[in-house]
């Protein structure tokens, strides 16, 4: 793996009134540890999203060069902060490492070939773990563990005990994990609803017709209702 560089400066002060004037000047608190006592630090969060860029889900190992004095150090990006809102970068913490000391990191899953039954019957690749744990020295993290799912048919699964990493790299994730599998097309699985939908007549709407009022039927009624009516009695 290449060795990104990145400049770090010490700081003095902890607390929240600290940090915020530190981003208001445009710069993100950190702290370096893994050395003989933590120490706090400032970054770029431009040079440290640009070291990251493209990466996603691999440790990167840095040279760390402190501004001013010319020292260096080897170390990686343990973790990060990000806000929940605006996506800004709010903490770094960096692990200082020594180049003959094992070190375990997270690393990068990339599928490799086409699965027999995407090309042949159409099914879906479906990767269900995208990065992995690995042990190694510091100067043998690989960028990516590749996955070859080219045997892949529908229904199989590859695990993590079929990853090949490469020499120095010991995977520390169970080996009965489920890393990708090949489920069946789209299609047959809405095939059963669509048809039997397509056979279910639809309810006939009934509809009851007004009858025309027949001619005359006013003045019957009304000859109908005297009738009817009591007759009235004599007044006095």
């Amino acid at each position: 793996m290449k060795m990104q560089e990145l400049t770090i400066k010490r700081r003095e002060g902890t607390g929240k009134s600290v940090t915020r004037k530190l981003r208001r000047a445009g710069v993100v608190p950190a702290i370096l540890y893994g050395g003989a006592q933590p120490q706090t630090i400032t970054v770029d969060p431009r040079a440290v999203l640009r070291i990251i860029a493209g990466h996603e889900g691999s440790t990167q190992l840095l040279t760390l060069k402190f501004d001013g004095d010319g020292a260096s150090k080897m170390a990686i990006i343990r973790d990060m902060q990000f806000d929940p809102v605006t996506d800004a970068l709010l903490h770094v913490d960096i692990q200082e490492v020594s180049a003959d000391r094992a070190i375990t990191v997270r690393v990068a899953v990339h599928p490799v070939g086409e699965a027999i039954g995407v090309k042949d019957t159409k099914g879906i690749l479906n990767l269900v773990m995208h990065e992995v744990e690995v042990s190694c020295l510091p100067t043998n993290i690989p960028e990516r563990i590749d996955a070859d799912v080219s045997g892949l048919a529908i229904g199989d699964v590859l695990t993590v005990g079929d990853l090949r990493p490469p020499e120095g790299v010991r995977i520390t994730n169970d080996p009965g994990q489920a890393v990708a599998t090949v489920s069946p097309p789209m299609a047959e699985e809405v095939a059963a609803p669509a048809a039997t939908a397509a056979v279910t007549p639809a309810e006939p709407e009934v509809l009851t017709e007004r009858k025309p009022k027949e001619e005359g039927a006013p003045a019957e009624a009304a000859a109908e209702g005297a009738k009817k009516a009591p007759p009235k009695k004599p007044e006095k």
